[in-house]
């Protein structure tokens, strides 16, 4: 079977990591791939690490979120690029599978290559802009696309676009991050993080004024920001650092490697604005760090509030630190419990083999469903 992988990103965000997984999945499997990317970042090279022939393809770059007139016009004279791009690779290639990691080059790839092979449609975020959700909406309905998505709170709004058959819900799943217990209390020592690209709807500004906040009731709490501001400007940077200013917060950068980042922390923060299902959760699990998160997006889908995790009343900062104040308060016992859960939650449900496996499927139904794999009973490997 041979598989064209289109990406709107060459840095290594949450989605990224996730084709990652798809493409070892694939590869395992025997399955031809090649991938289309814009730019040559991190993601080119860990594809080609792995013998993965790799296309560039123009795609912004544009700004996080909201768009100006100038993100518009680029995006417009980009279309036509990428159909053509698209158009005569797919002519000179032939693949029996489209698969698009997320929406801006989705109405190329359906424009140049959909009418011939099944389409899949790897939903990881919230689509929230008008014009972005009425794209994906044709081009859906268009190539009658399948969709994946990382929980219910991500596939909801695409429900309208195709028939249900057409919609999976596959959480992202994680290689294992090494338990460890960890001796819980409001005496010992407390290194509190987060693990997260810069940015504000990921919420390390909140992080920091809930911090402020803990670090007045507990003289014993160290905070820790893991991540850089990828996909965006670094404005909202330079105002989380004059946040932490005065506070015991340390700025790990970017990690390739989070395992020795879990190793160190006691309580993970996930504040984000909005989450598609938040990958960094289900390592933590993995882990036995335990998790205090805002109730949104796909969170509430992963963590049961209390069980084997912890939600905050509200999206503040108050809330936030309230929360974080009774986590560390809490009985030792309590918490052992919660993480104990969570991990055997990891165990049954956010594996990384449990997700290759459940993707893979999906792409032999489409295949073996398709005009080519009716006709031929079988799944071609090509190489």
């Amino acid at each position: 079977m041979k598989i064209l992988f289109i990406d709107q990103f060459s840095e290594m965000g949450g989605a990224q990591r996730v084709l990652i997984d798809t493409v070892d999945a694939v590869q395992g499997r025997g399955w031809f791939t090649h991938v289309a990317v814009p730019g040559a970042g991190p993601l080119v090279e860990q594809l080609r690490s792995r013998g993965v022939a790799v296309t560039d393809i123009p795609c912004g770059p544009y700004r996080s979120h909201s768009k100006n007139a100038a993100d518009l016009f680029r995006f417009t004279f980009d279309l036509r690029q990428q159909v053509r791009i698209l158009r005569n690779f797919w002519n000179q290639r032939g693949f029996d599978l489209l698969y698009v990691n997320g929406p801006r080059l989705l109405p190329a790839a359906v424009l140049a290559c959909a009418r011939s092979v099944p389409v899949l449609f790897h939903a990881h975020s919230h689509i929230r802009q008008t014009v972005v959700a009425k794209s994906v909406g044709w081009s859906i309905g268009h190539a009658g696309a399948t969709v994946v998505a990382c929980s219910n709170s991500v596939v909801a709004p695409l429900r309208s676009y195709t028939a249900a058959d057409k919609l999976h819900v596959i959480p992202n799943g994680v290689a294992e991050v090494k338990f460890r217990q960890r001796p819980f209390g409001q005496e010992k020592s407390w290194r509190i993080g987060m693990i997260a690209r810069i940015s504000p709807e990921k919420g390390q500004a909140e992080f920091l004024q809930a911090a402020a906040l803990v670090a007045r009731e507990f003289a014993n709490v160290r905070f820790a920001i893991c991540g850089t501001p990828l996909f965006a400007d670094t404005s909202y940077e330079d105002v989380v650092h004059r946040l932490a200013e005065g506070l015991p917060v340390e700025f790990l950068g970017w990690r390739e490697d989070v395992a020795p980042v879990f190793a160190e922390l006691d309580l993970l923060v996930v504040p984000s604005q909005e989450e598609g299902m938040g990958r960094v959760i289900v390592e933590a699990f993995s882990a036995g760090v335990p998790v205090v998160a805002f109730p949104t997006g796909g969170i509430p889908e992963v963590v049961a509030d209390g069980e084997t995790g912890f939600l905050t009343k509200a999206t503040s900062p108050e809330a936030l630190a309230a929360r974080i104040i009774e986590v560390i308060a809490s009985d030792p016992d309590v918490l052992r419990r919660v993480v104990a859960a969570a991990r055997k939650a990891w165990e049954r449900s956010y594996t990384l083999a449990r997700y290759q496996e459940r993707i893979t499927a999906v792409m032999e139904s489409l295949v073996s469903a398709s005009p080519a794999g009716r006709e031929t009973g079988t799944l071609p490997v090509r190489r």
